[in-house]
C-alpha cells in the first residue's frame, strides 16, 4: 500500500474510530432501555440477559474469522459489508416486534458488528507504519473503546427518555451511512500478503464453547444447575474447549494462534481484558435494574447518574493511552485495579436508599479504573507482535472484552435470580450483593496480573514469541 499523508491518515483513523463508537455504544447503550424493553416486551431477567448477550456473544465469536476474511478479501470491502449489515441489524433492531425477534437481530447486528472492529484495527496498523505514530494510534483507539462503552448508558437515557426504547437502535444508521460514505472514498484496499485459510473447524468449535458456557449459566437459576440440560451445556461448552486446544496446534494456520500466549504480556491482557469487561458488564447490568426497579428512576436520570463513568473515561482514557506510549502498560493497570476494586467494595453496602453521593463516588472511583485499563490492553497485545499478525493479535483482545462482558452479563443476573427471594424490587439489594463482591474480584485479578504481566521476565517472553512467530510464519507459502 502506498504511504498516504498525514493529513488522509488521521481521517482514516477518524472513520475507524466512527465505526468503533457506534460498535461500542451498543455494547452499553442497551443496558439503560432494559426496564423499558421488560415492560413492552414482557422480558425475565434471562430475557433480560440475552438481550445483551446475544450480541456480545455474536460479537465475540466472529471477530477472528471476520479479521482472517478480511485479510483475503480485502479490509476496505469487508469493512464496508460490515457497516450495511449493523446498519440494517440496528434498524430491525427498532422495529422488533417481541422479544424473540429482538434477540434475533441483535444478532444480525453483532454479525455486522464483527466485521468492524478488528478490520478497523488491521487497517490503522497497515496506515501507521512508524511504531511511534501507531503507538499514538492504538492509543486514540483503545481509549475510543473505552469511551464509547462510557458513554453508552448516558446517551441511552436520553433516547429512552425522549424518544423511547426503539431510538437506541436507530441513532446507529446515520453514523453507519456516514462511514459507508467515507471509507469509499479515503480508506483505501488492502489485503494480507499471506491471507491465512479459513478454519471452519475452530470456528465451530468457538461458537459451540461460548454458546453453551453461557445459556448454561443464564437459564441455570430457573431450570436448576442439575438439570439434564444444564449439565449437557456445561459438558457441550467443556468438551468444545479441550477440542479446540488439540486441534488448533495440528493445523499450519489456526483460527486462534496458541503460539500467542507463550507471550505472558499477551496472555495476561486477554485475562485482563476478560475480568474488566466481566465486572463492566455485571457493574452495568446490575445498576440499571437498581437505579430505575429499585430507586424508580427514570431512563434518563438512571442514564445521568452513570455520567461519572463517562466523564472519567472522556479524561482519563486519552491520558492512558499517553501514558502507556511513554512508560509502558504497568502504572495503568495498578491504578485501574485498584479503584474497580475500591469501586466493588463500595458496593456491597448498596441499599434501598443508599446516599446519592456515596453512589456517585462509586461510580467515579470505577470509571477511573475503566478509563485507564483500555489502552494497556490493545498496546499489549499489539506491540511486540510482528506486523502481519498485529490485526489477529488485536481482534483476540477485541474478542476477549467481548467474552468478559458476556460472561459478566451471565454470572451477575444468574447470581442475582439465585438470590431473588423476593419480588426485584423489594429483594435486590440483599440478592445482589455477591455480584458486587465477584466485581471486587475481577478488580484483583486486574491488579494482580498487572503487576505479573509488566516485569522484565515477562516482556523477555514476549520477544521470544515475537521472534519465533516471525521465524515461522516465513516458512508458511503464500496462499491464493
Amino acid at each position: 500500500m502506498t504511504e498516504l499523508s498525514r493529513r488522509r491518515r488521521m481521517l482514516v483513523l477518524l472513520i475507524c474510530c466512527m465505526s468503533l463508537l457506534i460498535v461500542g455504544l451498543d455494547n452499553t447503550i442497551v443496558n439503560v432501555a432494559l426496564p423499558s424493553i421488560e415492560r413492552d416486551l414482557h422480558a425475565p431477567v434471562s430475557g433480560m440477559q440475552w438481550t445483551i448477550d446475544a450480541y456480545t456473544l455474536v460479537l465475540a465469536s466472529l471477530l477472528l474469522l471476520s479479521g482472517s476474511t478480511a485479510d483475503r478479501v480485502g479490509r476496505r470491502r469487508t469493512f464496508q459489508i460490515g457497516l450495511v449489515v449493523f446498519a440494517a441489524g440496528s434498524l430491525l433492531c427498532g422495529l422488533a416486534p417481541s422479544l424473540g425477534w429482538l434477540v434475533a437481530f441483535r444478532v444480525l447486528q453483532a454479525i455486522g458488528g464483527s466485521m468492524l472492529n478488528p478490520v478497523a484495527m488491521s487497517i490503522i496498523t497497515n496506515t501507521f507504519t512508524e511504531p511511534r505514530e501507531r503507538a499514538r494510534a492504538i492509543g486514540v483507539w483503545g481509549g475510543v473503546i473505552g469511551i464509547s462503552m462510557a458513554l453508552g448508558p448516558v446517551v441511552g437515557g436520553v433516547l429512552v427518555h425522549s424518544i423511547g426504547w426503539r431510538a437506541i437502535f436507530w441513532i446507529n444508521v446515520p453514523v453507519a451511512v456516514a462511514a459507508l460514505a467515507l471509507t469509499a472514498l479515503f480508506v483505501p484496499e488492502s489485503r494480507a500478503p499471506r491471507p491465512r485459510k479459513l478454519d471452519p473447524v475452530g470456528q465451530v468449535l468457538i461458537m459451540v464453547m461460548l454458546a453453551s458456557l453461557t445459556y448454561a449459566i443464564i437459564e441455570a437459576p430457573g431450570k436448576g444447575w442439575r438439570s439434564p440440560v444444564i449439565i449437557a451445556f456445561t459438558v457441550a461448552a467443556v468438551v468444545a474447549l479441550a477440542a479446540l486446544l488439540l486441534y488448533e496446534p495440528r493445523r499450519r494456520e489456526p483460527l486462534i494462534d496458541l503460539r500467542f500466549f507463550r507471550s505472558v504480556p499477551f496472555s495476561g491482557a486477554s485475562v485482563i481484558a476478560i475480568s474488566m469487561f466481566a465486572g463492566f458488564g455485571a457493574f452495568l447490568f446490575l445498576n440499571t435494574i437498581y437505579l430505575q426497579d429499585v430507586r424508580g428512576l427514570s431512563p434518563l436520570n438512571a442514564g445521568l447518574c452513570t455520567l461519572p463513568i463517562a466523564a472519567m473515561t472522556l479524561v482519563f482514557a486519552p491520558l492512558s493511552g499517553r501514558l502507556v506510549g511513554e512508560h509502558g502498560p504497568r502504572s495503568s493497570l495498578i491504578v485501574s485495579g485498584i479503584t474497580v476494586t475500591a469501586s466493588g467494595l463500595m458496593l456491597t453496602r448498596l441499599t434501598a436508599d443508599t446516599s446519592l453521593i456515596w453512589l456517585l463516588s462509586s461510580y467515579t472511583v470505577f470509571g477511573l479504573g475503566f478509563a485507564m485499563v483500555n489502552a494497556p490492553i490493545t498496546n499489549t497485545a499489539v506491540s511486540g507482535m510482528p506486523v502481519a499478525q498485529a490485526g489477529v493479535a488485536a481482534a483476540v483482545a477485541s474478542t476477549s472484552r467481548q467474552v468478559g462482558q458476556s460472561l459478566g452479563v451471565a454470572v451477575a443476573g444468574s447470581v442475582l435470580a439465585s438470590g431473588l427471594a423476593r419480588p426485584l424490587r423489594e429483594g435486590f439489594t440483599d440478592a445482589s450483593r455477591a455480584g458486587w463482591w465477584v466485581i471486587v474480584g475481577y478488580g484483583a485479578v486486574v491488579l494482580l496480573l498487572g503487576i505479573i504481566t509488566t516485569g522484565r521476565w515477562a516482556k523477555g517472553t514476549a520477544e521470544r514469541t515475537a521472534a519465533r512467530l516471525t521465524v515461522d510464519d516465513t516458512r508458511i507459502p503464500v496462499t491464493s
